[in-house]
């Protein structure tokens, strides 16, 4: 069973340059020890729904210490017949062109 996540998570309240408090989302996210992709727009994360909730529950919990306004998106597809979406997601794709 698999949980395929892309989160996007940033302040909205700290001027035009958010990156400090993206990396420390996906310093949260690398600790956790799930696959992950980064990608301009967001960040894909892969694995158990419990441990992929929990993860973004602590990127959007480390965000409310000093953030007064967050805006968060994610998509999900989960999946119980199968793992490693992520990467056969694309690949089935390039294999097309």
């Amino acid at each position: 069973m698999s949980a395929l996540i892309e989160l996007s998570i940033f302040p909205m309240d700290k001027g035009l340059s958010v990156s400090p408090y993206v990396a420390r989302a996906l310093g949260i996210i690398q600790e956790s020890g799930l696959d992950y992709e980064l990608n301009p727009m967001g960040t894909c994360i892969e694995g158990e729904w419990s441990e992929v909730i929990a993860t973004v529950n602590r990127c959007m919990e480390d965000l409310q210490k000093d953030c007064s306004r967050i805006y968060m998106t994610m998509k999900v597809d989960y999946r119980k017949d199968r793992s490693g979406s992520m990467a056969k997601k694309v690949k089935s794709v390039k294999d097309k062109l």
